[in-house]
């Protein structure tokens, strides 16, 4: 169990901070404990999360080294392999709610690639390939920024000087 001011990542919310702990004070029985989370990259967002739920990702954030060495394999990191068309959307769910960093950079070669494929026959990407892969961006970059202690923001230069990249 985290305590308040603990910072944790909270399913495909990413970073969090534990502003309170308790049972809901929404006027039925209580009993059941919750979490009262504050995304760390939206503070107005309050997110009120069962302790006792095991279907959504609640750990740690990964440390400095690990961020660090999450970038330096970035080159490495497998695309995404989408089996087939149909399924895409339930695939990149998936991924998006395992939580984690290669998983999610894995979803985003796949995605960068699928859009370079379709800008080059002439047609633009899907609302659903833009949804996740802007949603992917945000988890990673995120818990990244947060790690290394940087601005949310200043993620995807640290990861192109990291990896000896221009922008292009």
């Amino acid at each position: 169990m985290y305590n308040v001011g603990d910072i944790i990542v909270y399913g495909e919310h990413g970073v969090c901070k534990v502003a309170a702990v308790g049972p809901l004070q929404l006027g039925g029985p209580g009993g059941r404990l919750y979490y009262t989370l504050r995304p760390y990259y939206h503070p107005e967002l309050v997110i009120y999360a069962p302790i006792d739920n095991d279907r959504v990702v609640v750990r740690p954030p990964i440390t400095r080294e690990q961020a660090q060495q999450i970038v330096s394999e970035l080159p490495q990191v497998p695309e995404l392999e989408i089996p087939e068309e149909k399924g895409r959307e339930t695939l990149f769910s998936q991924v998006q709610h395992t939580c984690d960093c290669r998983a999610l950079a894995g979803l985003l070669k796949a995605l960068y690639h699928r859009r370079a494929q379709r800008q080059k026959k002439g047609r633009r990407a899907t609302s659903v390939d833009e949804r996740y892969f802007h949603a992917a961006e945000d988890q990673l970059y995120g818990e990244l920024a947060y790690a290394l202690g940087m601005n949310r923001e200043e993620t995807p230069d640290y990861i192109r000087a990291c990896l000896g990249q221009t922008d292009a």
